[in-house]
């Protein structure tokens, strides 16, 4: 495809990502994702944030570049918002094919230039309200620290006023020929929406506090379109993305929606059936759910709805006298990523003996839960247990709709 123009001197160019690989050697993306970079033309050259040679991006990133009779070696400057491989990994080739292009990135991104790719020339350190003159066109920078890594920046050009994202207000998912918001039906953002949640609870959910200090300091920006390297460009609507980037951060400490997470395993069917009546609880109350098996689930889509939910609902085996140990997993992908302040519900069966309580219980006190009197039985539930799991789903729903 051919670069597309977002102003008579700033073009995106991009390439979709189509791959069994996992995001960060974790997150599937089953639907792709785009890595974009950015053309800025005034008497000299600027290209923003870069690719890694992944599914053929390098190419793809020349061959536009060829289009608009830009080679390599002529482009000035190499502004590297954030340091991360997917947006740096052909540096050391692009250097080696423009020997004097000048790099610049915050003084911590200069150091990782230096660490990942041994480059020690041409390197300049610039920090918030510095600018660069490109003759016609001017372009201003940003720091914003631990969105997602310490080195992070944005650059800004204030005459078209596009913000050059990187990782910022990013999500999931290819785009084709249709980069622009502009240029999608309701049901695309609707797709996109989920992607960028799932994005958000994956990649960034850990940083949110620096989330929304950053999102206070952009505020003095007159941003008129939002260009980050993964995702849908938005033009027509920018505070749309900017706007759900902070009703994201602010799921970490709440409020969240009214919704319950229920994540849950079973062995032999003996959980599944308990959990069953537990859900009928909710529905009484008329709580909404989303419901996650694991394993057979990744936990990537079990985050991006534990992220958003005023609840967690809890469904395990004991498991040689420990946690099932898929939940195990989860659980600790909870606390690194920030699953904090819900309304929580364990429940689950046991064989010969249990013994998932201890683990479990030391496994969320980071997590800060209000955790509702958990239930336990041994094999097959009887009816006065299936009861009271009904009753503790209702408890459940009750808190959240109170929270």
């Amino acid at each position: 495809m051919k670069a597309a123009r977002i102003s008579d001197k700033i073009w995106a160019l991009h390439a979709d990502i189509e791959t069994d690989d996992l995001f960060e050697g974790i997150w599937p993306i089953p639907d792709g994702v785009s890595l974009n970079s950015y053309l800025v033309k005034g008497e000299k050259v600027a290209l923003i944030d870069l690719v890694r040679d992944w599914s053929g991006a390098a190419d793809k990133l020349k061959a536009q570049l060829d289009n608009l009779g830009i080679s390599i070696d002529s482009i000035d400057y190499l502004i590297l918002n954030h340091l991360e491989p997917d947006h740096t990994g052909w540096l050391a080739e692009f250097k080696k094919q423009n020997p004097n292009v000048e790099i610049l990135a915050t003084a911590k991104g200069v150091e990782l230039v230096k660490s990942f790719y041994k480059i020690e020339d041409g390197l300049r350190a610039v920090k918030s309200g510095d600018s660069l003159d490109l003759g016609g066109v001017s372009l201003v920078f940003e720091e914003i620290p631990n969105v997602h890594w310490p080195e992070t920046m944005v650059t800004f050009e204030p005459e078209s006023g596009v913000l050059f994202a990187c990782d910022a207000f990013g999500g999931f998912g290819k785009l084709g020929n249709r980069l622009f918001d502009d240029e999608y039906y309701a049901e695309d953002h609707a797709f996109f929406e989920a992607e960028s949640l799932r994005y958000y609870a994956n990649i960034v959910s850990s940083f949110s506090l620096f989330v929304k200090k950053a999102i206070q300091k952009l505020a003095a920006l007159d941003i008129k379109v939002v260009a980050p390297s993964h995702g849908i460009i938005f033009r027509e609507k920018p505070q749309r993305i900017i706007d759900r980037y902070a009703k994201y951060a602010g799921y970490m400490e709440g409020p969240q929606e009214k919704e319950v997470c229920v994540v849950w395993g079973s062995m032999y069917g003996n959980t599944e059936k308990g959990l069953q009546a537990a859900l009928k609880g909710l529905e009484d109350e008329g709580v909404p759910y989303s419901l996650h098996r694991v394993p057979n689930e990744d936990v990537s889509y079990v985050l991006a709805d534990a992220y958003k939910s005023a609840g967690i609902l809890i469904a395990m085996p004991t498991y040689e006298y420990k946690m099932f140990p898929p939940m195990a997993y989860v659980l600790d992908l909870f606390e690194r990523k920030h699953v904090w302040s819900r309304k929580a519900l364990r429940i689950g069966s046991w064989g010969w003996v249990g013994g998932a309580k201890k683990e479990y219980e030391a496994k969320i006190a980071p997590l800060k839960w209000d955790c509702i009197e958990p239930v336990e039985w041994a094999g097959a539930a009887d009816e006065d247990t299936l009861k009271l799991l009904r009753e503790r789903g209702r408890e459940l729903a009750r808190a959240v709709k109170g929270a």
